[in-house]
């Protein structure tokens, strides 16, 4: 059965993006840090790391194989909307107001007000693989939601000390979480899967 999973680079610290984020700037300053264990000589070509192989093309060829994406509009925009395809001609979901950029050209973005709705659709549209989820905002809403199966975070040996952090604004509520595996990445990078308990 498919899962929803966040896939998140993350400082040690808990940020996902540097200071001064704009739509220009998406990672803020300094955020493309974050990324560097999948881009680890600057070229964004996902192939390469996938051909190099170890622990982190595994997980690359883990998060490229899913069958949906669900994200916000704050994650969407910055990336230029990935050109209508994330990955693959894979189904993606964007959650809440119309996005500023136009889709109507876009066959597999589909624009949802509804963090269930669009984790349902996902699922149904990814048949037997997972769904990756993309964003904080998007994060909390379906923690809240309790539509969010796992999260994979990998964990960046770097403290950014302000940015955005992945867990802002989430509610008091304590959520528990599962450990189902740890592994460790080139580049010092640690990738940590939970399961959010229910």
């Amino acid at each position: 059965m498919s899962k929803s999973v966040l896939y998140m680079s993350v400082s040690l610290d808990g940020f996902v993006a540097g200071p001064n984020e704009t739509v220009d700037n998406g990672l803020g300053d300094g955020g493309m840090r974050l990324h560097e264990w999948i881009f680890p000589d600057g070229d964004v070509d996902l192939t390469a790391i996938r051909e190099r192989g170890g622990i982190n093309g595994q997980v690359v060829d883990e998060f490229m194989s899913t069958g949906a994406v669900v994200a916000g509009k704050g994650t969407f925009e910055p990336a230029g909307g990935w050109g209508g395809d994330h990955h693959d001609g894979v189904p993606i979901f964007i959650v809440g107001t119309r996005p500023a950029i136009d889709v109507s050209g876009w066959p597999l973005v589909t624009c949802l007000d509804d963090i269930g709705e669009a984790m349902t659709r996902a699922k149904q549209g990814a048949g037997e693989k997972d769904v990756m989820v993309h964003g904080v905002g998007i994060t909390r809403m379906a923690l809240e939601a309790g539509v969010l199966d796992e999260l994979e975070l990998h964990v960046v040996p770097v403290l950014f000390g302000q940015g955005r952090h992945l867990f802002e604004g989430l509610s008091a509520e304590q959520i528990e979480l599962e450990r189902t595996r740890v592994l460790e990445g080139e580049g010092g990078v640690t990738h940590m899967r939970y399961r959010v308990r229910r």
